[in-house]
């Protein structure tokens, strides 16, 4: 039955937010969790862009396109606060990380941490991947059923181990760390929100604990000896003016740039993947991309050349947005597209489904990278309507690393490998958590004779 979220103030001319907020607590939770488009566009149709509903046991604001979504991520006013939103989700997991500091804290934070992001840095770490890269991709096992999700999550597992940590370990060990990063992130979207042992909260509060004990342990070391990786650089990061990080601090980072580092980077290679075999055409145009580089190994002066895999890259993340929603929370009444928002309130951002609105991309469940292409920019119509990364003060401190591990991956790979899926073939996406394929996305993979 629908409902207004709250009466606006007498004479502000604001109209109430009207949603169908089901019953309190459990509210739409399973139906947007497990439907997310079919709900998108209903909720859309019959409330437009500004709706609230119950989800996992809060009032929230769903603000659906990319007129909305300015005003919430750029917050001119500051009522938005993105600590206490992610906190529900995520904060027992990732306390502390740079996307639950808000305000002065947070650029405090984020001008120390930029230090690790430098060009320099950048070219440091895409050394130190290339390696790795080729190690891990040189272990797969071609054949039939090859399952890419779990492949590409243990490489950039790896990868972070490698290139984040600068550490170096054993199997055992490194899938210890591994298999805590997984709890971690999964305890965020749990129905029970208490320790209940062999539950995802349970297990997620257990791997926070084996994160911060395994980057104490290593701490000192990196105070100590620096180095290229990312772990050093959050040691060794300093503003002009003498700030730098305490030992909790980097911590602290360390495990939240892991999370945000990996999953994104394997949710966004499996997307490729998926369409690319099913575009047996724009595969072949990516490996003749790479092919002609006449290397065997990308290098940074290289990724601006890789046109096709940008294009390909940005429509894998519009088709599939690695973070599916940006929650904020409100710390003061505000408005949004005229309607009056309470303090108090959650307020998500649906990056998923904004990205498949008709009415701001044409045929939007096609694939299609084109429109990304300089005679197109199909992302041009709203500066918000592609937002993969987020925008305003959080807008991903990562988000060139990001691009460049991807392409220094997907280099090595085409040039090491042919995918392919059966006819007529899609993946089932589960969105209940971050979005994966149930089935692992199994592909036929053949090695190519030469990989130069």
């Amino acid at each position: 039955m629908p409902s207004i979220l709250a009466r606006p103030p007498e004479g502000s001319g604001l109209k109430p937010v009207v949603g169908e907020p089901g019953p309190p607590y459990i509210g739409n939770t399973l139906r947007t969790m497990r439907r997310p488009f079919q709900v998108a566009r209903e909720r859309y149709a019959q409330f437009g862009p500004v709706t609230w509903s119950w989800l996992l046991g809060q009032r929230t604001v769903t603000v659906q396109g990319p007129e909305a979504a300015e005003q919430v991520l750029v917050n001119r006013d500051k009522a938005f606060a993105n600590g206490p939103a992610w906190s529900y989700f995520i904060g027992p997991f990732f306390h502390r990380g740079i996307m639950l500091l808000d305000f002065d804290e947070h650029l405090h934070h984020r001008r120390i941490m930029q230090q690790a992001f430098t060009r320099p840095r950048l070219h440091a770490y895409m050394d130190m991947m290339a390696p790795s890269i080729g190690k891990g991709l040189d272990a797969w096992r071609p054949g039939p059923g090859f399952r890419v999700y779990d492949h590409v999550k243990q490489l950039t597992l790896d990868l972070a181990t490698d290139v984040f940590m600068g550490v170096s370990l054993d199997r055992a060990e490194a899938d210890r760390i591994n298999g805590a990063f997984v709890d971690a992130v999964r305890a965020g979207t749990a129905y029970v929100r208490f320790p209940v042992p062999g539950l995802r909260w349970h297990r997620g509060m257990r791997a926070r604990r084996v994160l911060e004990e395994f980057f104490r342990a290593h701490l000192p070391a990196k105070r100590r000896d620096g180095g290229d990786d990312l772990f050093a650089a959050l040691c060794q990061a300093e503003t002009d003016d003498g700030h730098r990080f305490t030992d909790d601090d980097v911590v602290n980072h360390m495990i939240f740039a892991l999370m945000a580092a990996h999953d994104t980077t394997t949710i966004t290679l499996t997307t490729m993947a998926y369409h690319l075999a099913r575009h047996p055409e724009w595969q072949e145009r990516l490996r003749e991309e790479s092919r002609a580089l006449g290397r065997p190994v990308l290098e940074f002066a290289d990724l601006d050349a890789l046109t096709g895999v940008d294009m390909v890259m940005k429509e894998a993340t519009r088709l599939v947005a690695p973070v599916p929603a940006l929650p904020r929370r409100t710390v003061k009444d505000t408005a949004i597209l005229g309607h009056h928002i309470p303090a108090g309130v959650t307020v998500v951002v649906p990056t998923l489904t904004n990205h498949h609105m008709p009415e701001w991309w044409p045929d939007p469940e096609r694939f299609d990278p084109e429109r990304f292409s300089p005679e197109r920019r199909e992302d041009k119509v709203h500066r918000y309507a592609w937002g993969p990364f987020g925008g305003g003060a959080h807008k991903c401190i990562g988000l060139h690393f990001a691009g460049m591990q991807v392409k220094s991956i997907l280099h090595q790979w085409l040039l090491r490998y042919r995918w392919s899926v059966p006819a007529g073939y899609e993946w089932p996406l589960d969105t209940t958590s971050l979005p994966s394929p149930k089935d692992g996305l199994p592909v036929r993979l053949d090695r190519l004779e030469t990989t130069g």
